[in-house]
């Protein structure tokens, strides 16, 4: 099967999950997640229709993407993975959301810079569910007082929040958690679920699923 003929069953398994979730299909975004795939991968799946990709790497992006966002019009691209404060400026030149707000330097970086962009930028914080050290993300408990602390101290208007569930656990008790937070905290925008889980995440209200090996397979 090509990368189009995947990505056409992941649509038909979203569209599923929306049903059985009973919510409308436009209520989620479908990520196509594109990290370490060269353009040539690519551009099949933009000439299929999809147009929301998502990236890990700054630099990685800034080689490959230009030439296809002008290619495909309408094209967005979602920051997924960490981003580092000296890369702010870069990243929100390129992109359209950024999931991985996670600290006050971070913070700092992206309100001295997205004034001077003269665009919009989706800003998602990212919430460590499980509490995993070697993970990137705002462990539950101090999730509120951050989240006020963008919006009062560095005046950044936060979309929404992502989550990565430990491996080895069952994802729906942590995309539960990450639900009851945004929603005590006035956010709509859920960015949950990714190849092996994304329908039980659109069951907890994932407005944004990251897909990438269901698509492109394995790297």
């Amino acid at each position: 099967m090509s990368a189009a003929d995947h990505l056409a069953t992941v649509e038909a398994e979203i569209a599923r999950a929306c049903k059985d979730a009973r919510r409308d299909r436009s209520e989620v975004t479908l990520i196509a997640v594109s990290k370490t795939f060269e353009a040539d991968a690519i551009r099949p799946v933009l000439a299929a229709g999809q147009r929301v990709f998502g990236e890990n790497r700054v630099q990685e992006a800034k080689g490959k993407w230009p030439a296809l966002v002008a290619e495909f019009a309408g094209t967005e691209l979602h920051l997924i993975g960490p981003l580092q404060s000296n890369k702010a400026k870069d990243a929100v030149a390129l992109f359209d959301a950024i999931h991985s707000v996670d600290r006050d330097s971070l913070c700092e970086a992206l309100s001295k810079v997205l004034p001077q962009a003269g665009r919009n930028v989706d800003l998602f914080v990212q919430i460590n569910t499980g509490e995993e050290p070697q993970k990137a993300g705002i462990a539950p408990q101090d999730a509120d007082a951050f989240l006020a602390a963008c919006r009062e101290r560095w005046g950044l208007t936060i979309g929404g929040l992502m989550c990565i569930p430990p491996v080895d656990e069952a994802p729906a008790p942590h995309f539960a958690l990450c639900a009851k937070i945004a929603k005590r905290n006035g956010l709509s925008k859920l960015s949950m679920g990714m190849s092996a889980d994304f329908a039980t995440a659109i069951a907890f209200g994932a407005t944004h699923v990251r897909v990438g090996s269901a698509i492109f397979g394995h790297r």
